[in-house]
């Protein structure tokens, strides 16, 4: 789950807009007379007052110029001076300085006069005009006010020039064979009644309520209009070389994506969705203003990281900075698949921005994690920030830890496999993987399980698919030559993905199925037959095309998506279903971000030839945006260990 949130009980605070009321032309007045009479009540004041309190209360600055102030007697005799001529003169000097006061105070009052008659003959004035000349001078001095802050602040410092890493295959990917084209084609197509959907009904929205043909919002946003459907979507209608719709997207992010709400946010949906679509999109086109945004957003982060330990919170407010964890994980704890999700990103961040910050945050995470005890190798899913200890002991290749594991491998991919500490810390943890949650069913299937207290539960997750694909990614540079079984193991857990989609009356696969009581690859309880447009066993799918050419998975591909197409398409654009098991489905009337970041992405991709996106050049994090790999020689970014070859 922690991959795609579910976060649909833990409620948020909404953002609250205040208005100013408007003054009428009698309040107006009102004030008006009000302060008429504060000014003719100080200019009173001065005349009636005792001497002494005139000059001590309304000097106004010339107490300084006739006596010494206390900073200057410091050492007895140097407010005398250090000759007899400093006070030369005596009475006359005394004489002459009460005549100049005299005349300043003289003078002082002829200017509270002038602004006396000044301020009410404005006010006359005022009352005279009619309310369009009023509202007309309001606005005026709005404007000039703005245009003063404007000019006092200079908004974000620019950012230090870096070179841009290598980009390759951003566009093109023709298949040469004519039947493959096609599917490419539809899944192109499919993509644009998404996007065209979205854009007539839910713009500026999270997300889209296709039946409703309306705007949806999950409280991982903090129900504010983020329009995370059009971050998300950006870097697929990029490669698909829908170039208007990108132009529409980025307009959008430039006029309206503003990061000051007061908004409570997950952290790590935000990261993979936001930062990462952000960054993706400035590496393909280049533009400047998805960088900008991106380190905008990621400052606003930054706080969910002050705890005792420097495990981030799950959750922070954009604008206060406050941060908490979800009440149901684990007595307070963060979770091992949100705070193990920001590598990738942060990594990007510190390499544009100069600022080490974000590279140490992650590392610190890291290492944390290497000194602690793990039972029997395995990282259980929930950690308390406050303590440093874990939480219950529940692990999971699925929701809750399924992209720990992800971004151990891609950070020493994305380093250009100098990242050697990355590789090792991934190798172990898949090896206690391998040792404790894999087995094989009584029908030959080999399945993940989750480790529940000593005890392994014979279930997987549609979330835990994504694995065959990591399998796959991972298999080159494994330890011990187990290259090959690595890349046989990820073909087993395809398969096994493959078939709880084939054993539904949808093909398409539940969100959890099971291996036990004689059921195998099949949802038992009736809340994990709903299927809401996820891309974990596509991903897979694509993973082990580009490994082995295999033509088996484009074949599965397809089956995904003529049923995506059949049974999830609506006028309004796509929507999940709530039981793949039923001939006549029922709708849960939302179309996700990730249908169109991940989903339909891949299987572009699958369908497209390998020159496009090249695996030696980019990294997908896990939500399919690609970073390219940072190839930094003899470049160390700060903060960090000098990289070993």
């Amino acid at each position: 789950f922690f991959k795609r949130s579910k976060h649909d009980d833990a409620g948020s605070p909404a953002t609250v807009g205040r208005r100013i009321p408007t003054l009428s032309l009698s309040e107006k007045f009102i004030l008006l007379l009000i302060l008429s009479a504060f000014i003719t009540l100080c200019f009173g004041a001065f005349f009636f007052l005792p001497d002494n309190s005139k000059h001590k209360r309304f000097d106004l600055g010339l107490e300084g110029r006739a006596h010494p102030s206390h900073r200057h007697t410091q050492g007895g005799e140097a407010c005398l001076g250090t000759g007899d001529h400093t006070w030369t003169g005596g009475d006359t000097m005394s004489t002459d300085t009460g005549k100049d006061q005299a005349e300043e105070e003289e003078s002082l009052r002829d200017k509270i006069r002038a602004d006396h008659e000044r301020a009410l003959q404005e006010a006359k004035e005022k009352l005279r005009k009619s309310r369009e000349e009023l509202q007309a001078e309001i606005q005026t001095e709005k404007n000039k006010v703005m245009e003063d802050l404007k000019k006092k602040d200079p908004g974000p410092k620019p950012l230090p020039p870096v070179p841009m890493p290598k980009v390759v295959g951003v566009s093109d990917g023709e298949p040469p064979e004519p039947d493959v084209k096609e599917k490419r084609d539809k899944i192109r197509e499919m993509m644009k009644h998404a996007w065209d959907s979205y854009r007539q009904y839910g713009w500026g929205h999270n997300e889209l309520k296709p039946l409703a043909k309306k705007g949806h919002s999950t409280n991982i946003f903090g129900n504010s209009q983020l329009g995370a459907s059009i971050v998300d979507a950006l870097d697929t209608l990029y490669i698909m070389g829908l170039h208007e719709e990108f132009k529409d997207g980025q307009e959008w992010i430039e006029q309206n994506l503003d990061f000051g709400v007061n908004a409570e946010v997950s952290v790590f949906e935000v990261n993979i969705r936001f930062i990462g679509g952000l960054l993706a999109a400035y590496y393909l086109s280049g533009q400047e203003v998805f960088k900008l945004k991106a380190v905008q957003l990621a400052e606003k982060l930054l706080p969910a990281f002050n705890t005792p330990t420097g495990i981030p919170w799950a959750m922070v407010n954009l604008k206060s900075g406050v941060g908490r964890n979800w009440g149901w994980a684990s007595a307070g704890s963060s979770i091992l698949a949100e705070f193990g999700t920001l590598h990738m990103e942060f990594v990007h961040l510190t390499y544009l921005t100069g600022n080490p910050a974000y590279y140490q945050k992650v590392m610190h995470i890291r290492k944390l994690l290497a000194k602690m005890d793990r039972p029997n190798g395995l990282y259980p899913n929930y950690l308390n920030p406050r303590t440093g200890r874990w939480g219950q002991h529940h692990t999971s290749v699925g929701g809750l830890g399924d992209s720990f594991y992800e971004y151990l491998l891609k950070a020493w991919l994305m380093s250009d496999k100098t990242d050697s500490e990355a590789r090792k810390t991934y190798d172990d943890a898949i090896e206690a993987i391998e040792r404790h949650l894999i087995r094989k069913s009584n029908g030959g299937l080999t399945f993940i399980g989750e480790w529940k207290n000593g005890h392994l539960e014979r279930k997987m997750g549609h979330l835990a698919c994504f694995a065959g694909g990591m399998f796959a990614l991972g298999a080159d540079g494994s330890p011990d030559d187990k290259a090959g079984h690595y890349l046989q193991l990820g073909a087993e857990i395809a398969h096994t993905c493959h078939e709880s989609y084939d054993r539904t009356v949808l093909k398409l696969g539940p969100e959890a199925f099971k291996f036990d009581s004689g059921l195998e690859a099949v949802a038992v309880r009736q809340n994990e037959k709903y299927y809401i447009l996820r891309p974990e066993v596509i991903e897979t799918y694509w993973y082990m095309w580009r490994f082995t050419h295999d033509p088996k998975y484009r074949q599965w591909g397809w089956e995904a998506a003529q049923a995506i197409d059949k049974y999830c398409r609506v006028s309004g654009g796509f929507s999940g279903v709530k039981d793949v098991y039923s001939s006549n489905p029922t709708y849960d009337d939302v179309q996700q971000s990730f249908f169109l970041a991940e989903t339909l992405k891949y299987l572009y991709l699958l369908f497209s030839s390998d020159d496009l996106m090249p695996l030696e050049s980019w990294v997908f994090n896990t939500e399919a945006h690609p970073l390219p790999v940072l190839h930094l020689g003899n470049i160390t970014l700060p903060g960090s260990e000098p990289a070993q070859r």
